[in-house]
């Protein structure tokens, strides 16, 4: 895809066309045989470059360097982070969507009474899930920018897997089935008495919407159920301050606060390695901007999406898009 400073937009593609022009709503997509074909389209509608924005975050050295010697002379400059911040505010078709991938969560949480049972190990149990997933048009894959980190649907965790750390950016990590994909659940069996965490993302045509719930079977430790309350407090404590123009980080800090008040500073997103955020946008990837998080650079705005229950930023302040209850669900 070219985006010149002034025009339209161009596609260029080399396979499959005829799909292209079935799916893209775009005015100008044209056939190219490969790199020197788009490098004659570009310069067909704009002439030679003098500068050139590419997502360096994402791009692979070796295909930097294609382009690189195909367009020389031009400049190269990182435009990531300006995508990012586009696509930080969410248009109405978008927002349809994503309030879509949410009904889909909410669908999901549903089924756990009829799915959760003592003795099921934690993949079992996330495999029955996933298959609801798939039947109601989950494409199966969680899109995430994050270099070398991959998501299948989530995280599903039982009990001690909670605490187990892994390299994920997220404050849970858990152990996997091997250490080729060391997060989320493992052969762990679910027992009585102890917290089952369902953190899944829906997808639905590419948008997402993420939502953790916390299952007991049988009645939990009061310890969960206190430490449970404090979380909505901060949850509650957000979307009262979340308006338009309040800075992500001021979210970030009034969270903390209220952790450190209640004697829970120590685990508070994340142990043993806490990750320094309370939310994050979502769209077409699991990890958009913005961050609620320590030195986070943005202020909210209407059309923004995120956080672990997923809202959007409205004119009136923090519109919650999952429905399925936020308590404790205890089953006997």
């Amino acid at each position: 895809m070219f985006v010149p400073t002034v025009g339209k937009p161009k596609l260029m593609v080399r396979k499959s066309f005829e799909r292209a022009t079935e799916e893209s709503t775009l005015d100008q997509i044209i056939p190219i045989n490969g790199f020197s074909g788009l490098k004659k389209a570009v310069e067909e509608v704009h002439g030679p470059l003098k500068c050139l924005g590419m997502e360096l975050d994402v791009l692979p050295v070796n295909l930097f360097r294609i382009y690189e010697q195909l367009f020389a002379g031009a400049e190269i400059k990182d435009c990531s982070v300006l995508i990012k911040e586009v696509r930080m505010l969410t248009s109405s078709y978008e927002l349809d969507l994503i309030r879509q991938a949410a009904r889909l969560n909410d669908a999901m949480f549903a089924q756990v009474r009829q799915i959760l049972r003592e003795g099921l190990t934690e993949a079992e149990f996330a495999g029955q899930l996933e298959a609801f997933y798939r039947k109601h048009g989950h494409q199966g894959l969680v899109r995430i920018r994050t270099f070398n980190h991959e998501i299948f649907y989530g995280h599903i965790m039982s009990g001690t897997n909670l605490a187990v750390p892994s390299a994920s950016v997220g404050p849970t990590g858990g152990p996997g089935l091997n250490p080729s994909f060391p997060s989320g659940g493992g052969l762990k069996v679910i027992k009585r008495h102890e917290p089952v965490s369902v953190d899944y993302v829906a997808v639905i045509e590419g948008y997402l919407a993420d939502v953790t719930r916390l299952f007991f079977i049988g009645e939990p430790l009061e310890k969960f159920v206190k430490i449970h309350a404090v979380a909505l407090s901060i949850q509650q404590a957000i979307v009262s301050a979340g308006v338009p123009g309040t800075a992500t980080e001021a979210l970030y800090d009034i969270a903390v606060r209220i952790a450190q008040d209640a004697g829970l500073e120590e685990g508070f997103m994340g142990y043993p390695q806490p990750v320094p955020f309370v939310g994050h946008g979502i769209g077409l990837e699991l990890d958009e901007l913005p961050l609620l998080g320590r030195k986070s650079p943005h202020a909210l705005e209407e059309g923004m999406a995120g956080v672990e229950n997923s809202f959007v930023v409205t004119s009136k302040g923090l519109e919650k898009l999952s429905l399925f209850d936020d308590e404790i669900q205890v089953f006997p």
